[in-house]
């Protein structure tokens, strides 16, 4: 069974009575509620759109029907070797990661 929860008092942070325009600013400013320039809000810059170039789909399209057909090639020509099959699992995958690339 787990010990009880220790209370840890709660209640008030700051003294009763203060006002948020009775802050004392830490900096000697002319204006009490000066904000410093390293916390303003930076936006984002903003992405430029990367325009794929126009061979990733032909690459694409070639490796993986190539692997294809030397897949089909071992099974038809190549009938005493396994390295056409090797061959064209890997055009295959070359294939799918050109597809990756393709946005």
């Amino acid at each position: 069974m787990a010990p009880p929860k220790r209370k840890t008092g709660g209640g008030r942070v700051t003294p009763k009575g203060t006002r948020p325009e009775d802050r004392h600013s830490s900096t000697h400013d002319t204006e009490p509620h000066a904000v410093a320039a390293s916390s303003r809000y930076t936006p984002k810059a903003t992405k430029r759109q990367l325009v794929p170039p126009s061979w990733i789909p032909v690459i694409m399209l070639v490796l993986l029907i190539g692997g294809s057909l030397m897949i089909m090639a071992r099974y038809l020509v190549f009938t005493g070797s396994n390295w056409p099959t090797f061959i064209g699992l890997a055009m295959i995958l070359g294939g799918l990661y050109a597809a990756t690339k393709w946005q």
